[in-house]
């Protein structure tokens, strides 16, 4: 079942009962196995667009580029394809880990464990790229402090995640594993947080997204029957993204 489809049936539960609130690593481990089979999820869609947009104005070619929170390497198709010099992965999930080894066999990558990007100097990355990961990073200001360890001057950074307008909202990460339903543990990071923390490192915001749930994927909605869900989530933003700048 897919991260909408859980999130959907959660909502409409009658039941009331919650899913199993899980810790990120432990959540991916299960996940893993099926986290790349989610066809029609609404939210990876809109992950995608808004990471599509972000990437367009970010050179990749012949530059260090660190993916933390890489999960299976949803995105490195599309990363590849600009010829990066070093695509190196971090993430707090081995099984996820194994999953984009299976599909990148050479993969350089590295399990992440707190904040520390153990196995990157400082000032030798060009480009960060981080989705919908922030918010399962509880000591954000600690992880942002490290990623400017890393990063060059004038180096980019990426991120997209869920925004926490739609976690306020009710949205979560859950999923279905051997029949139970589990819902990963989010820290609900406003954007005003996020923006005090990156302005305060000196990084420049360059460019914002954010998508809302309207008419154009009212279908995802139609196909899951759960048109009150996409009625009581109209216009809300469900996914958010930032380009900035390394001043």
């Amino acid at each position: 079942m897919s991260i909408f489809s859980a999130m959907v049936k959660r909502l409409r539960s009658r039941s009331g009962r919650r899913a199993s609130l899980t810790e990120p690593a432990e959540a991916y481990d299960l996940w893993a196995a099926s986290y790349d089979d989610q066809p029609h999820n609404l939210m990876l869609h809109l992950d995608e667009m808004v990471f599509g947009r972000l990437l367009e104005h970010v050179d990749l070619r012949q530059k260090t580029v660190l993916d933390i929170g890489c999960g299976t390497g949803r995105h490195w198709p599309r990363i590849l394809e600009q010829g990066p010099a070093l695509l190196y992965g971090y993430d707090v999930s081995v099984e996820m880990l194994k999953r984009l080894h299976q599909k990148h066999p050479d993969a350089a990558t590295c399990l992440l464990e707190g904040n520390a990007l153990a196995k990157t100097k400082d000032a030798s990355a060009d480009v960060i790229i981080s989705t919908l990961t922030v918010a399962h990073i509880e000591d954000l200001a600690g992880a942002f402090s490290e990623w400017n360890r890393v990063l060059r001057k004038d180096g980019a950074t990426i991120i997209t995640d869920y925004h926490p307008a739609a976690f306020e909202m009710g949205a979560d990460r859950t999923f279905r594993h051997q029949g139970r339903l589990i819902s990963v543990r989010n820290a609900i990071h406003p954007l005003s947080e996020v923006r005090a923390l990156t302005m305060g490192l000196g990084w420049n915001e360059s460019e914002f997204i954010e998508l809302r749930i309207d008419e154009s994927v009212r279908h995802y909605y139609e196909e899951q029957n759960a048109l009150d869900v996409y009625r009581r989530f109209y216009h809300t933003p469900m996914i958010y993204g930032m380009r900035m700048s390394k001043a």
